[in-house]
């Protein structure tokens, strides 16, 4: 099996980071319903005939499992399907959900975004979800996600946006000794759209789709207010919007 340069030894996550996560998907319920801002933007842009139905996808970074189980479930699924985590925990709650709801389809792998154990050019779609902020290297994870897609296939990764209120709250908690954690993950980067879309094109893939929902309105000690109108017009607000989707072809 062809696997990824030598060089990603450097990038390898500090040690610790895999227990952290262990200990952080212990605590969290399978996300059955796989209905949070950025599921809902990927399944808005996926395209049935062309990216699942008879395909090879990889989703990466999978959490519990839940969006691979609604991939799983269509009528027409994808012939090969793997799901992967960095997290041996959350692997085990995916795969124990999908055995306890008849669920079949889905290969369950324990996976470093940034060290991936697939050859070249495997699969027509790969489907990663708030995942690059929290490794030690975005830039070595988009050209892994490159490296095993195949030409003419279809990465759709999702970022938070933080070029937007939520930004300057986050540096202004930060300014206060109160670090922005993203619910407690132990690696939190602060990613921007047009950040993301230039390591994206820097990894030799061609953007086609630029999404993003999510505006909200942030205040200390208590849950930001969403203000949905602000979600229009798309072409504009897409680019202060939290939730952010990149769909890119490999050419």
């Amino acid at each position: 099996m062809i696997g990824p340069p030598s060089s990603v030894v450097k990038h390898a996550p500090p040690a610790g980071v895999r227990a952290a996560y262990d200990a952080w998907h212990s605590l969290l319920p399978t996300d059955i319903e796989a209905n949070a801002p950025w599921h809902r933007l990927v399944s808005a842009h996926l395209d049935a005939d062309r990216d699942l139905i008879g395909k090879a996808v990889l989703e990466i970074a999978c959490g519990r499992g839940g969006f691979a189980c609604r991939l799983a479930r269509q009528p027409r699924s994808p012939a090969r399907l793997i799901a992967a985590d960095f997290s041996a925990s959350a692997i085990a709650k995916g795969r124990s959900h999908a055995a306890h709801n008849d669920i079949s389809g889905v290969t369950w792998e324990v996976a470093d975004i940034q060290s991936l154990a697939h050859p070249a050019k495997t699969f027509d779609t790969v489907i990663s979800c708030e995942t690059i902020e929290h490794v030690p290297s975005p830039q070595r994870a988009l050209e892994e996600l490159a490296r095993v897609l195949k030409r003419g296939g279809h990465l759709f990764i999702t970022t938070p946006n933080y070029f937007g209120p939520l930004g300057i709250y986050r540096l202004y908690a930060k300014a206060r000794g109160r670090p922005f954690t993203e619910v407690g993950q132990p690696i939190n980067r602060l990613m921007f759209l047009p950040l993301t879309i230039a390591w994206i094109k820097q990894a030799g893939l061609r953007v086609s789709v630029v999404d993003a929902v999510g505006h909200y309105l942030p205040f200390p000690r208590r849950p930001p207010i969403e203000l949905p109108r602000l979600n229009n017009p798309r072409a504009l607000m897409r680019w202060v919007g939290l939730h952010s989707l990149v769909v890119a072809e490999k050419p």
